[in-house]
């Protein structure tokens, strides 16, 4: 029995991983991997099977933020090429969001740039919200809008949203390295603002910010005693054009005992593989899964992301099935997407954006594609994503 064992045991018998617990899985030597994933995996199987949660993210309204957070591709003073645009109408948020759905996804996750909503912005996602729910029988949605006021939290509770994402993003001993116009205490709370109105509470973190070790168990176990449902667990994605342009920290093995980390800290938490999954974790995504529940399905906020239907068959092919759909469905909705009938949201309206994106997202163009081929999966590069909200581009689901 591996010493990684000994402390699945101990967490399975109901004891906690300690601090000492985290730092030894992270700084297992990489021929220890799968050691480390297979005692992690017991903690994943016996709370949540083979079962994965699909999700699926809407960017209601990208770029102009005033946050200066560096690391972020839409931050105040970020040259990073991304799409920019103002707020998705209600029908347009439909469509995105439906593309998501009938591609596999049960959550949708409502994405928002700046510091925080006004009671307007509100207003438009609460009506969003009651579409959602009134066209899809039993959709999950997310909402992640930024640093909340008192009774916002409330307002989107009783609309039907169910959780509400904010995520720490670093310890809180990095915090004001990474930005400096909010603190970690806004951070904590607005989730304890989301919590107290009822939304599931998701939080989660960046990895390969120039932090330590002992920062990201820090980071992990600040989730823990915040008691978030679901942790996105994000590896940095190092855009042209913002400060941390050309950091490369993480490598595929250091990520997947990241996430094992996080599983052996949070054994019963939704452990979600988010932003730069494929750049960083590459032939190792479906060996994370082994200790992760949780993914996104197609594109990320402004960068592309692996083909849905690519995504859909890592997870049959490594044995897993979409949480709240069986096994022949799940076979019968890679089928659809190989036969094309599962048609990816062709979008037929102009951008969404007043006069266009202006950022040279096909708005208009007739010769836009979803079949243009990308950089994405590029070691050096995100490829910024063209596709889906905000543009005329059919998206990636």
């Amino acid at each position: 029995m591996t010493a990684f064992d000994q402390i699945a045991d101990r967490i399975l018998g109901g004891g906690a991983a300690t601090e000492a617990d985290a730092l030894a899985v992270l700084q297992a030597d990489d021929a220890e991997l799968m050691s480390v994933v297979a005692a992690a995996g017991r903690l994943r199987r016996e709370h949540f099977g083979n079962t994965v949660k699909v999700n699926y993210l809407v960017n209601l309204k990208s770029g102009l933020c005033p946050e200066n957070c560096n690391y972020c591709s839409q931050a105040l003073g970020s040259q990073a090429p991304i799409l920019k645009y103002s707020w998705l109408s209600k029908e347009e948020t439909l469509k995105q969001a439906g593309a998501g759905l009938s591609g596999g996804a049960t959550r949708v996750c409502m994405v928002s740039s700046g510091r925080g909503p006004s009671d307007r912005d509100i207003d438009k996602v609460v009506e969003m919200t009651e579409a959602l729910k009134d066209s899809y029988e039993g959709v999950e949605v997310c909402a992640c809008l930024g640093l909340l006021k008192d009774g916002q939290a409330e307002r989107l509770k009783a609309a039907g949203v169910d959780a509400y994402n904010h995520n720490i993003n670093t310890a809180e001993s990095n915090h004001d390295n990474i930005v400096q116009t909010h603190s970690y205490d806004d951070r904590v709370d607005t989730i304890g603002k989301a919590k107290s109105a009822g939304l599931s509470p998701c939080s989660g973190l960046i990895a390969g910010l120039g932090e330590t070790d002992e920062q990201l168990v820090e980071a992990l176990f600040a989730l823990k005693g915040l008691g978030s449902d679901s942790i996105p667990v994000n590896f940095l994605m190092p855009f042209d054009g913002t400060p941390y342009e050309n950091t490369w920290e993480l490598s595929p093995t250091r990520c997947v005992k990241i996430l094992a980390m996080a599983r052996f800290v949070c054994p019963d938490k939704e452990i979600r593989i988010a932003g730069g999954r494929e750049m960083h974790l590459r032939s190792l995504q479906a060996t994370a899964l082994q200790v992760a529940n949780s993914i996104f399905l197609g594109d990320y906020l402004t960068s592309e992301g692996q083909d849905a239907l690519s995504d859909l068959e890592m997870l049959r092919d490594n044995g897993f099935v979409i949480l709240g759909m069986d096994a022949s469905a799940f076979d019968e909705l890679i089928a659809a997407h190989e036969a094309g009938v599962v048609h990816r949201a062709h979008v037929g309206s102009p951008c969404s954006a007043a006069g266009g994106c202006g950022e040279g997202c096909g708005c208009g163009s007739a010769e836009a594609s979803s079949d243009e081929p990308s950089d994405q999966g590029s070691e050096h590069n995100p490829s910024i994503r063209r596709r889906g909200a905000g543009t005329e581009v059919a998206a990636n689901a």
